[in-house]
C-alpha cells in the first residue's frame, strides 16, 4: 500500500503504559480493493497509537473516495468510503534486550510490529476498506438498473419489454406473487 501508513513505534514501546502518539494520516492507495472497486483518493484521517502493556492499541477514522460498479445498472460511480480503526498491535521482540516474543494465541500477522519496530496499518487498512465497501451500492437510490429481457439501460432509454407476455414456466410462482398483492 504506502510507506505513509508505516511507523517507527521505539519510542513508544520504551514508555510507560498510557503512552500515546496521534498522527494525521493522508496516504496514497494504489491498491485495488478487488476485481471491480478501486480506490481513487487519498485516505485522510487521524490515528491515535496508546501503549497498552506490552502492545499498542491503534484508533482513528479515516475516509477515502472508491470507484466501483452500480449492481443495477453496471455503470461505473464514486461514492465515499469511512472506516474506524480500533485494533492491538503486538512486538514480535523486546524492545530493551532485542529478544524474541512470544506470539499472542490470538495473533493476527497483519497486526505485528516487525523487528524494526514498525507498526504497518497498510494491510488492516485494507481488510476494513474491503469490509466497509461489502454489499451492492447503487450509483443513485432510484438506479431503474437494465432491462432483464433486453439489456437496456432503463436510466439512459425506456424499453418496450414491459408488455412482452411473461414465460409459462413461471406461472406458477407468478400466481404466487399476486396473490400476495
Amino acid at each position: 500500500m504506502s510507506h505513509e501508513l508505516q511507523f517507527n513505534v521505539a519510542q513508544l514501546l520504551k514508555e510507560a503504559t498510557g503512552g500515546s502518539r496521534s498522527y494525521d494520516i493522508n496516504a496514497r492507495i494504489s491498491d485495488e480493493l478487488d476485481d471491480d472497486v478501486t480506490v481513487v483518493s487519498p485516505l485522510v484521517g487521524h490515528v491515535r497509537f496508546l501503549r497498552t502493556g506490552q502492545n499498542i492499541l491503534v484508533t482513528g477514522s479515516l475516509q477515502s473516495t472508491i470507484r466501483k460498479i452500480c449492481g443495477r445498472c453496471l455503470t461505473s460511480f464514486t461514492t465515499p468510503i469511512s472506516i474506524e480503526l480500533e485494533e492491538e498491535f503486538y512486538p514480535v521482540t523486546n524492545i530493551v534486550t532485542g529478544a524474541a516474543l512470544p506470539e499472542p494465541a490470538d495473533a493476527d500477522l497483519a497486526n505485528r510490529i516487525d523487528e524494526q519496530n514498525i507498526l504497518d496499518l497498510s494491510e488492516v487498512i485494507r481488510q476494513e476498506l474491503v469490509v466497509a465497501n461489502d454489499g451492492i451500492l447503487y450509483c443513485r437510490p432510484e438506479c431503474k438498473g437494465l432491462c432483464p429481457r433486453c439489456g437496456r439501460d432503463r436510466n439512459v432509454d425506456p424499453c418496450d419489454c414491459q408488455n412482452v407476455q411473461k414465460d409459462a414456466r413461471w406461472a406458477g410462482l407468478l400466481a404466487l406473487q399476486t396473490e400476495d398483492e
